[in-house]
């Protein structure tokens, strides 16, 4: 029997393409509904009662681990889940599984946040704040560095197979001039981001609802993503 399509509400960001490439690179059918973060669409009642958080993405997959559908928000859980439904890109034994989880980790609890934050302070605040562009961009220089030195030892961010901890950052690091990152600086993390770069599964990912993405220049959009309306009871 065919595999009934994963329902994917997602945005082009980051986040959202980690799962758009990993989709892609299992082969997984899906079907994609767009979430306008910068029209608030992720505040709406359908798309909060399958990620209360108010964040992309989230998927449903109608055939979930029970054969009943399955609901998941966060980034990370669901590369977790979409690589255990296909046994690829996550090792089953123990010690193999944990070195990807880490790395996991390791994006989830910092790439993600200290780079957002490095992008949000160098490119959208309505004010320059010396201390805040100095803080995250130097964290970023950091963060690239630890990359660049695990890189330095390994063919992948978790050991000789790409996984997805590849897949997890390599989304991040595609905006490394807005971050403060001179790409070059980093010869061993250049090198691997490059050949993620041409992997065709990657390269249809990042295409997912990319055209839908404009420039963020109204004060609304601004508001939503950035102001008083993220902290609204809801």
């Amino acid at each position: 029997m065919p595999q009934a399509p994963i329902d994917v509400y997602s945005w082009p960001t980051p986040n959202g393409h980690k799962v758009h490439i990993l989709l892609e690179e299992t082969g997984l059918p899906y079907r994609v509904h767009p979430v306008n973060i910068g029209q608030g669409d992720q505040f709406r009642d359908e798309f909060l009662a399958i990620s209360p958080n108010n964040k992309i993405p989230a998927i449903t997959d109608p055939d979930g681990p029970d054969g009943q559908p399955i609901s998941l928000f966060e980034s990370g859980a669901i590369l977790v889940y979409l690589a255990g439904k296909t046994g690829q890109f996550l090792p089953e034994g123990d010690r193999a599984r944990y070195e990807v989880l880490q790395w996991l980790m390791f994006q989830m609890g910092g790439v993600g946040p200290m780079l957002g934050q490095a992008h949000h302070f160098r490119m959208y605040a309505p004010e320059k704040i010396g201390y805040a562009i100095d803080r995250y961009t130097n964290e970023a220089r950091r963060l690239y560095g630890v990359i660049d030195k695990r890189l330095s030892k390994s063919a992948f961010i978790a050991g000789d197979a790409y996984t997805i901890a590849d897949i997890a950052i390599f989304p991040w690091l595609r905006s490394w001039e807005n971050q403060g990152i001179v790409l070059a600086e980093y010869p061993h993390l250049k090198a691997w981001f490059d050949g993620i770069a041409a992997r065709p599964a990657v390269q249809r990912g990042v295409k997912v609802l990319a055209d839908l993405r404009k420039p963020i220049t109204d004060d609304k959009a601004r508001d939503i993503l950035f102001g008083k309306s993220q902290y609204e009871r809801r």
